[in-house]
């Protein structure tokens, strides 16, 4: 890459160059992003597929277990709508009456 010599320029015309070139790397992404997209539509019209099959199929791969609900196994005697699963963190009302004397056996559904 050739070496300028920004020394005799002065503040304003630096600042002046700096704008210029931003704008012009700002022009050129959009250029390649533009020059991507036309080559991604060339490929999927040459093998007869859409934008929107392609991107379709990428979302139906599984996903493993995130997002999956798991099933709670324990409750709170007192509230039933209370439950708990085992996992994360501790329920204020596990721990309160863990501390009490109580086991977990208690409250497993």
């Amino acid at each position: 890459m050739a070496t300028i010599d920004l020394s005799g320029y002065n503040l304003s015309e630096l600042k002046g160059l700096q704008h210029d070139i931003e704008k012009e790397v700002k022009s050129r992404q959009h250029q390649d992003l533009q020059r991507a997209r036309e080559q991604i539509l060339a490929i999927a019209q040459e093998a007869g597929v859409s934008v929107e099959e392609l991107l379709a199929a990428d979302s139906k791969k599984p996903k493993g277990s995130k997002g999956q609900r798991v099933q709670a196994r324990y409750q709170n005697p007192s509230d039933n709508s209370q439950t708990w699963t085992g996992r994360g963190r501790q329920p204020k009302w596990i721990a309160e009456r863990l501390a009490r004397g109580k086991s977990m056996d208690d409250f497993r559904i």
